[in-house]
């Protein structure tokens, strides 16, 4: 939404990564590939124009390998986004379909290619996992690139920009944010986007402020604007007046002086002024991402979401292969603990190489573990891989969405099955792993002491935790007031479940976005968690927080916040009780 406030302009939209930076805009016009026409081709030209879809694909593909070519292979995760979006210029669900809709439409590639890219847009904006709903980009920015080359659209080398600028664009792939020169772009702005996108991961690896989905930002901009954009808020101030500018000046100041302190000790142990020591992990998707949750302090992997290798290779994988991956991950992490949560798919999470069927509500139905226990086999090959790379270093085993006793009953007894196939197979493995459940449903909070009975730890996963219990899709923007991390009934769940987990002497993990979020460290330590696991990005920032704050403290002021009815008093409440430790506050006035 937009607001004009005595001739400065205020554009609001989705931080993309923290910091302020100031300085002209610069923009990236590339809406050019979308001025498409329909129009019909006969029989007879249906092989040409396909053929004319092809060469333009292959060009954007070598295109693409140039840029990779280009960039430095210490770039890790970056890399590994860019080299994933090779795939995808011949995937199925873009190629594919192109090809097939210009031979059974008969219409030109443009619109061919606009359809199939429109049509993977909607069915990609149904899901409700926010990680792959905002795949959809990556499909986008590569329909983007083929379609400049069937419209002869000339493609804007970022690398080539010799200014200090703030690049403002309706969209930035990947592969144009990794481009970037750091002495030249201060930061950047797009109308796409989401807070999970590839391209904010860039952006929080190069740490360069950004603000994403911000809707017309490209259209309200012009070139030259002076703009201070605030990746920490998710704002964009289009010519501000000069007390702003002041103000924000010394923000930026303030926040380089912040950064410089955090990062300096990351090393350091999250340990609470009254000598209370927490364990701080990461979230990954990839193994690629080792470098970053060691750069910034991890002291474990919390939560290793497996399925993406899945989805990557568009098929199952082998044991071999799985294992293989597992193994350069506890390699790289040795001694360190590594949590492995096993395939969370179907449901929100689209499976593009199985025949799909049809559910009225995909995340009330067949996922996660539901999915696994109903195909046993690969449930047992994902098990196999992950008892044998056990044998190498310090893993724990993780099973998400367990709903109720009998499914955990379920899961030992296919645990088993794998076990004795390994015998079997005289192969090295080690059985004695910690055996782990994901807490994300209300009936298993309900049920939390009768299934701590039958594992080892809780992970308490927060994102799902929360749309369940307020029946609120995390997605949905209309009901997005109900899906609220401090929300007095999603606290007692917590709650509900730390009890339990503490009465039957089991350890509990949060693993949540809720973990990575400031404003929530002083429930989460008065409820006693003492192990976290987040984006490898938040964890400077929470050990930063933490050495500032006093553990027994936390505990009585845990007793105030359960007596607040709604959110905006608990919310009220921390930022009032803790306003001198909050990050960024020092950066506000």
């Amino acid at each position: 939404m937009n607001k004009i406030r005595s001739g400065q302009r205020i554009i609001r939209g989705i931080s993309g990564s923290p910091g302020i930076c100031i300085g002209k805009a610069y923009l990236i016009d590339r809406e050019g590939v979308n001025l498409t026409k329909r129009y019909p081709v006969s029989e007879a030209m249906v092989p040409a124009e396909i053929d004319r879809f092809k060469n333009a694909v292959t060009k954007a593909k070598n295109d693409h390998a140039k840029v990779i070519e280009s960039l430095d292979p210490d770039l890790g995760e970056n890399l590994s986004i860019l080299e994933a979006h090779m795939v995808l210029f011949k995937d199925k669900m873009l190629y594919g379909k192109a090809i097939e809709t210009i031979s059974r439409d008969r219409i030109n590639a443009e619109w061919a290619l606009r359809k199939v890219s429109r049509k993977v847009k909607a069915m990609f904006q149904q899901i409700n996992d926010q990680y792959l709903k905002d795949r959809v980009n990556d499909i986008v920015q590569v329909s983007d690139k083929i379609m400049s080359h069937l419209v002869g659209a000339q493609d804007i080398q970022i690398r080539d920009i010799n200014k200090r600028v703030i690049l403002v664009a309706h969209d930035l792939s990947p592969a144009d944010a990794s481009q970037i020169q750091l002495e030249r772009i201060k930061g950047f702005v797009t109308d796409r986007g989401g807070k999970n996108s590839h391209t904010s991961i860039v952006a929080k690896s190069l740490k360069i402020p950004s603000v994403l989905g911000s809707g017309r930002a490209s259209s309200v901009i012009n070139n030259d604007d002076i703009l201070i954009v605030d990746g920490s808020s998710g704002i964009i101030i289009v010519n501000p007046e000069e007390d702003t500018l002041f103000k924000y000046q010394e923000r930026l100041e303030r926040f380089q002086v912040y950064r410089a302190d955090i990062e300096r000790d990351s090393h350091l142990p999250a340990l609470t002024k009254d000598g209370v020591a927490l364990n701080l992990m990461s979230n990954i998707e990839r193994v690629e991402e080792v470098v970053s949750a060691k750069d910034n302090g991890a002291e474990g992997v919390g939560l290793f979401r497996t399925e993406f290798l899945y989805l990557d290779l568009k098929r199952f994988p082998t044991e071999d292969e799985l294992l293989q991956k597992y193994k350069e991950l506890v390699e790289l992490m040795n001694p360190e603990p590594v949590t492995i949560r096993t395939l969370d798919i179907n449901g929100d999470k689209v499976n593009p190489y199985m025949d799909p069927v049809e559910e009225a509500n995909p995340v009330l139905g067949l996922r996660a573990v539901r999915f696994c226990l109903e195909h046993e086999s690969i449930f047992i090959t994902q098990l196999k891989a992950i008892l044998r790379v056990a044998a190498f270093g310090n893993i724990k085993l993780l099973i998400p969405m367990i709903s109720c006793v009998e499914e955990i009953i379920q899961v030992k007894v296919v645990l088993n099955k794998a076990i004795l196939e390994l015998e079997h197979e005289d192969k090295i493995f080690n059985k004695d792993i910690p055996l782990g459940i994901m807490i994300e449903v209300p009936s298993a909070v309900i049920m939390a002491e009768e299934l701590a009975d039958q594992v080892d730890f809780f992970s308490i996963g927060t994102n799902d935790l929360i749309q369940y219990s307020m029946a609120a899709d995390r997605s949905n923007q209309r009901v997005g007031h109900l899906y609220q991390a401090l929300n007095p009934a999603v606290l007692k769940m917590i709650k509900m479940t730390c009890d339990a987990a503490h009465k039957k002497g089991i350890e509990v993990v949060m693993c949540g976005e809720m973990a990575g979020d400031p404003i929530n460290m002083p429930i989460l330590l008065g409820l006693g968690l003492t192990d976290l696991s987040m984006s490898s990005a938040s964890i400077p920032v929470i050990k930063k927080m933490i050495r500032s704050m006093d553990f027994s403290l936390a505990g009585k002021n845990v007793n105030k916040l359960f007596g607040f009815q709604t959110t905006e008093e608990i919310s009220t409440f921390i930022q009032e009780e803790y306003k001198d430790i909050l990050p960024y506050r020092e950066m506000e006035e």
